[in-house]
């Protein structure tokens, strides 16, 4: 089970970090990559970012490298966002998801074996 938190509503400029926490028995959290995708009203979900297990290798979408860090720590089962500088633009909702296909496009959501329920980000003008 992954579980969001850490979404709401920022001014532009403002930043937020959302948490995705893991949980399940028999769930090798360290053994999954962790990705984050968003989902704006009427848009399809997109790709916001991920990092592998071990951590050494992350990737982000355009629209957010140089904003955004994904981060994530293996002893407590979680994962992290760090959204700084935020426009209005990333408005979304935000979902956490995991899959142990690594050898797959992870920029692809249908890559990813496990979802959150989302958490909501809104960015005001």
């Amino acid at each position: 089970q992954l579980v969001e938190s850490g979404g709401g509503l920022v001014q532009a400029g403002g930043s937020l970090r959302l948490t995705c926490a893991a949980s399940g028995r028999g769930f090798r959290f360290s053994g999954y990559v962790m990705g984050w995708f968003r989902q704006a009203p009427g848009k399809e979900r997109e790709f916001v970012a991920f990092i592998t297990w071990t951590g050494d290798r992350t990737s982000y979408t355009d629209s957010v490298k140089g904003r955004f860090t994904v981060s994530r720590d293996n002893a407590h089962h979680a994962a992290f966002l760090q959204m700084n500088s935020l426009i209005p633009e990333d408005t979304a909702i935000y979902f956490c998801a995991a899959t142990e296909r690594s050898h797959l496009l992870l920029s692809t959501p249908s890559s990813y074996d496990f979802w959150g329920q989302g958490t909501q980000v809104t960015v005001s003008a």
